[in-house]
């Protein structure tokens, strides 16, 4: 019985290493999961296969200098039998990666692969957060600064996205006039449209917490969460840290900040709440968006749909 082909089969020695290369750069220096780089190495090898295949030749070094436009289009095109959009898309971001690795480390210049655009793709929600992950980083959390502030900042927002179901953006723009209901959050949402939020004892406490610690003063009008640096605190720092938590703990890259309140969503509606009250917690202009938030049993959700629509 013949052994399946290896990737060492389909390139010369030259191809074989920079692609090792390319594994232990993902690995060590971008620190990605064992899962992203297996899903790298399955885009890799099919590209690698597929040009094989297609031109009866091993792949080396002077095909990949050379390749066009023209060979991706072709690869991208065979895939499609097989694969949608989405996987194209990210197969395509896979090759992108790789052909910038070699750029950027002067092992081989093409810049092809740059000229073709990525394929419309659907947008699906986050799934829903395991209770047992978000246990992970809350954990993870408290040894994840030498500040103890910066600690109690990070759990604050955490807990205000996925115990309020606020947007990342709605959190980080809180000021203290927001805070000055003691049971109730004042929220502008998209559109500069106006909703209240109820604020439990346990995510209060976590702001009060932080408000305490903070080493510097802040204003009535302005943010409350800061950075070390004495500046906003950004969607970008908090999807930052949410980023290495994740690789830290080895979890699914479907944890992202936004995933939080997707969780929010769905705890709620797992426990009987109606769609119209999630529709308002969550801020959304319609009944069939807070619909597409949600992770239950198929029937049900029609059923409380049709339920509300009519009112």
């Amino acid at each position: 019985m013949s052994r399946s082909l290896e990737i060492k089969d389909l390139c010369d020695d030259f191809v074989d290493k920079i692609i090792s290369d390319f594994f232990v750069f993902l690995q060590k220096e971008k620190k990605y999961s064992t899962n992203t780089i297996s899903s790298y190495r399955d885009d890799i090898v099919n590209f690698i296969n597929f040009i094989y295949k297609s031109t009866n030749n091993i792949v080396d070094k002077n095909f990949l200098k050379n390749a066009s436009v023209n060979d991706f289009r072709a690869w991208l095109s065979e895939r499609l039998r097989n694969h949608g959009n989405n996987s194209n898309a990210r197969a395509l971001s896979t090759l992108r990666s790789f052909f910038r690795f070699l750029n950027e480390n002067n092992l081989i210049e093409n810049r092809q692969i740059f000229k073709i655009k990525t394929p419309k793709i659907s947008k699906p929600l986050p799934r829903a957060i395991e209770f047992s992950d978000i246990k992970k980083i809350i954990e993870k959390l408290e040894n994840f600064h030498k500040n103890r502030w910066e600690v109690e900042r990070d759990q604050a927002i955490l807990f205000l996205v996925y115990g309020c179901g606020l947007r990342i953006s709605e959190a980080l723009s809180l000021n203290k006039i927001a805070l000055q209901n003691q049971t109730n959050l004042v929220i502008t949402g998209k559109g500069k449209k106006q909703r209240m939020v109820p604020l439990i004892p346990l995510i209060k406490n976590k702001i009060d917490n932080y408000l305490r610690q903070c080493p510097f003063e802040i204003k009535l009008q302005q943010p409350i969460f800061l950075t070390k640096n004495k500046k906003a605190y950004t969607r970008r720092n908090f999807a930052g840290l949410i980023l290495n938590i994740r690789r830290a703990l080895n979890l699914s890259e479907d944890i992202t900040p936004h995933a939080f309140r997707h969780s929010f969503a769905t705890s709620l509606l797992q426990e009987n709440v109606d769609l119209r009250t999630i529709q308002e917690l969550l801020g959304h202009e319609s009944l069939s968006t807070t619909q597409r938030y949600t992770k239950v049993d198929r029937v049900r959700l029609l059923e409380s749909f049709k339920k509300f629509s009519k009112r």
